[in-house]
């Protein structure tokens, strides 16, 4: 009889507080084989405070390629593992992806046990809109390529969520507030769930002044959540213009689709303007599909 796989539970941990692990997530730990872990002494302190012993497997950025296939043998042979990072949920700007991806093309079962995430606790005390962000993780430590990612985000319009190093954090804010503008609302998020947890909301402009006077520590880790770019919409007669331009050429349901994205104007707003003004003569008729 064919011994069935092993299961891959990824297990979210504290960020902080260990009270937020919880109960689920302290007997999965206690039950499987071994645990998978991003820094082996960090994760051997935590099972030691919850009274587990369970045996432990470095596997971090720079030896996952490497860890794979003993992994993935012992998931075959039926023993169930926990993969962890340093803290909070594994993946989200931490290592875990290959050997999830692989546990999963080997047909393994693969479980979240869910828990602390600093991504989103620091959004859901930001004060600024969740119905749509975008993770952006690290931006690039060095300047220029950092300010090359900023430039693709400036018209961004969901809000935005960056991890940060704290020693860049000035150098962040600074170029955040160039590149997107001083007056864009911000939250930051500091040593979130610990004893000496921070949270500031402002401008961008003004939670850089807070790091220059002392006011923000530059200790601990950093969560940064910034609104997106406010909603651009192109004048009545800018967004008719760019809509008769692509109807000249395009056929009318791509038309109107471009001129939406283009200028911020209401797509039916836009149909009915083609529609008017191919009944008055004013548009042509190109080949293809029509609205």
């Amino acid at each position: 009889m064919t011994q069935p796989p092993g299961v891959l539970f990824v297990v979210a941990t504290p960020i902080g507080n260990l009270g937020d692990l919880s109960a689920r997530a302290r007997d999965t730990l206690a039950a499987v084989g071994a645990v998978a872990a991003e820094d082996t002494r960090r994760t051997g302190q935590l099972l030691s405070r919850m009274g587990l012993q369970v045996p432990l497997i470095s596997l971090h950025e720079h030896n996952e390629m490497a860890r794979l296939a003993p992994l993935l043998e012992r998931l075959a042979a039926g023993e169930s593992l926990a993969l962890v990072s340093d803290a909070g949920t594994p993946l989200i700007s931490d290592p875990g992806y290959l050997l999830v991806r692989a546990a999963l093309q080997a047909g393994c079962r693969v479980v979240p046990i869910p828990g602390a995430c600093a991504a989103i606790a620091a959004l859901s005390v930001a004060g600024l809109p969740t119905d749509r962000f975008v993770f952006e993780g690290f931006l690039p430590a060095k300047q220029q390529a950092r300010r090359g990612r900023l430039e693709v985000l400036v018209a961004e319009p969901r809000t935005l969520v960056f991890y940060e190093a704290v020693h860049r954090l000035p150098a962040m804010l600074a170029d955040l507030a160039d590149v997107l503008g001083g007056a864009r609302e911000a939250t930051l998020c500091r040593e979130l769930t610990k004893l000496h947890e921070q949270v500031l909301h402002g401008s961008l402009t003004s939670l850089l002044e807070a790091t220059a006077s002392g006011e923000v520590t530059l200790k601990g880790e950093c969560v940064l959540v910034v609104a997106g770019s406010p909603a651009r919409r192109a004048d009545a007669g800018e967004a008719r213009r760019v809509l008769s331009l692509l109807a000249a050429e395009l056929p009318p349901r791509q038309a109107v689709t471009l001129a939406a994205a283009i200028t911020g104007e209401r797509r039916n707003l836009l149909k009915d303007w083609l529609h008017e003004a191919r009944r008055s003569g004013e548009a042509d008729d190109p080949p293809g599909d029509q609205e």
